[in-house]
C-alpha cells in the first residue's frame, strides 16, 4: 500500500473527531429516517451513478440547507471520481468547493450548539478530504494548514463511539495507521512520538465492525481494510472483500480493478478473464471511472491469460499492446504491466522471427526500464544476441 507519508498522518488526524463529553443534541448523521432516504443515494455514489446520487444529495441540500452533510456528501461524490486516477484534477475544484462550504457550516454549527459533537465530525473528515488531495497534489504547506485544522478536533468527540459506529471509524484507521507508519516510513518514529499510541489489531477489529455496522462509513471502512488485508499478507481476505465490494458495486471502476487484480494474484484465471473484459467493454463505452489505469491493468491481465492459459497468440499480442498504449497514456512508464507487456511482445515477436517487432519493444524496454532490472537485462541480452546474429550474417555474406 503505497501511500504517502503526510496523507497517512492526515488520515491519522482526519478520522478522529473526539470531544468532551456533554449532552448530545439529536444529529442528523445518526437519524434513522434520513439513513431510508439516503440510501439509494450513496449506493448510487459508490457504484459511480454520480448524476443520480448528486441529484439525491441536492434534495437533501434543499431540506438541510444549514447542516454539512448533504455538501459532504456532494464532496465525498467529487472524491471517488477522482479515486480511480488520483493524477485527474478536472474534479478538484468542485471538490474543495463542497468540502469547504460543509466546513463552514460545520463551524457555524459547531461554535452555536456548544461545540456540538456533529459539528465536530464534519469538521475533521472535511479538513482530513482536503488535506489529504493537497498531499496528493504535492502542495505541502496547505496540506499541513489542513492537517492542523483537523488536529484541533483530535479529541472532540472521545467517549461518544458507542452512540454510533460512524464515530468508531475514526478511531480504527488511528490504531492502525498510528502502528502502520513507523513500521514503513521510520525516519517518522521521532516525530510520531507525540501521538497516543495505537494497536492496529484494535484498529482492523473496529473497522470490521464499522464496515457491519455503520451507514456513511461502511463501505468507506470495506475500503481500507480491503488494502490493509492485502498489506497484512491476507489475500483471502482480502480478495474476497474486492470481490463482494464489485459484486455489490458492479460499475465502481477502482473496486471492479481491485478485484481483477486480486483474482489475477490467487490465480482465479477464468474470473481475471471475464472481470478483466468487463473492465474494457465499459472504458470503451466511455463509462465513468474507466480510464487508462484501469485499461493497463485489465489489458496486460488479459495478455497473460491468452499466453499461458488460454493460448492465442494474436490475442495475447492485441492486449499487450493496448496495456502499452493505456500505459503511455497515463505515463506510467515504470509500472510493471507496462514494462512487462513491452516484455512479452519482444518474446512473442522474438519466438515469430520477426526481428523489426521485437527489437522495437525491446528497445523501449532499454528506455524505460531501470538497469538493475531483470526486464532490462532481457532487452540487453536480445540486442546484443542480434547484433551478434547480424554480424555472422555480414560474414557469412
Amino acid at each position: 500500500m503505497k501511500i504517502k507519508y503526510l496523507v497517512v498522518l492526515l488520515l491519522l488526524v482526519a478520522a478522529r473527531a473526539n470531544a468532551q463529553k456533554q449532552e448530545v443534541p439529536r444529529m442528523l448523521l445518526m437519524d434513522m429516517d434520513m439513513q431510508v432516504q439516503a440510501t439509494r443515494a450513496v449506493n448510487d455514489m459508490y457504484n459511480f451513478k454520480f448524476e443520480k446520487a448528486e441529484n439525491e444529495f441536492r434534495w437533501f441540500q434543499l431540506k438541510y440547507p444549514d447542516h454539512p452533510l448533504p455538501y459532504f456528501l456532494l464532496g465525498l461524490s467529487e472524491w471517488w471520481k477522482i479515486v480511480p486516477n488520483i493524477d485527474n484534477q478536472q474534479f478538484d475544484s468542485k471538490f474543495y468547493a463542497y468540502m469547504d462550504t460543509s466546513i463552514i457550516l460545520a463551524e457555524r454549527m459547531y461554535r452555536e450548539n456548544n461545540k456540538n459533537i456533529e459539528a465536530s465530525f464534519f469538521l475533521a473528515a472535511a479538513y482530513g478530504f482536503k488535506g489529504r488531495l493537497h498531499s496528493e497534489r504535492k502542495d505541502w504547506r496547505k496540506a499541513a494548514v489542513n492537517a492542523r485544522e483537523s488536529l484541533s478536533y483530535l479529541d472532540k468527540s472521545k467517549g461518544y463511539e458507542e452512540l454510533s459506529p460512524e464515530f468508531l471509524f475514526g478511531d480504527a484507521l488511528y490504531n492502525y495507521y498510528r502502528d502502520w507508519v513507523p513500521e514503513n516510513y521510520p525516519a517518522l518514529k521521532t516525530i510520531l512520538w507525540l501521538f497516543p499510541k495505537g494497536d492496529k489489531v484494535q484498529g482492523i477489529k473496529q473497522l470490521q465492525e464499522v464496515s457491519n455496522n455503520a451507514f456513511y462509513t461502511r463501505t468507506e471502512a470495506q475500503y481500507f481494510l480491503m488494502r490493509i488485508y492485502s498489506e497484512e499478507n491476507q489475500p483471502i481476505r482480502a480478495y474476497q472483500l474486492a470481490r463482494y465490494l464489485h459484486e455489490t458495486f458492479p460499475d465502481n471502476a477502482y473496486f471492479e480493478r481491485y478485484h481483477a487484480r486480486l483474482a489475477f494474484m490467487q490465480g482465479r484465471i477464468d474470473e481475471v478473464e471475464e472481470v478483466s473484459k468487463s473492465i474494457l467493454e465499459k472504458l470503451d463505452r466511455g463509462m465513468p471511472g474507466y480510464e487508462a489505469t484501469s485499461g493497463r491493468y485489465a489489458s496486460y491481465y488479459l495478455g497473460y491469460v491468452y499466453t499461458n492459459t488460454n493460448p492465442d497468440v494474436e490475442k495475447a499480442k492485441s492486449y499487450y499492446k493496448r496495456a502499452v498504449v493505456y500505459s503511455e497514456q497515463s505515463k506510467a512508464y515504470d509500472s510493471g504491466y507496462y514494462l512487462g507487456s513491452l516484455a512479452a511482445l519482444g518474446r512473442i515477436y522474438d519466438r515469430e522471427d520477426n526481428v523489426e517487432e521485437a527489437r522495437k519493444y525491446y528497445q523501449v524496454l532499454l528506455d524505460r526500464a531501470e538497469k538493475k532490472t531483470d526486464h532490462y537485462k532481457e532487452a540487453k541480452e536480445y540486442m546484443s544476441r542480434h547484433r551478434e546474429r547480424k554480424r555472422r550474417k555480414n560474414d557469412r555474406a
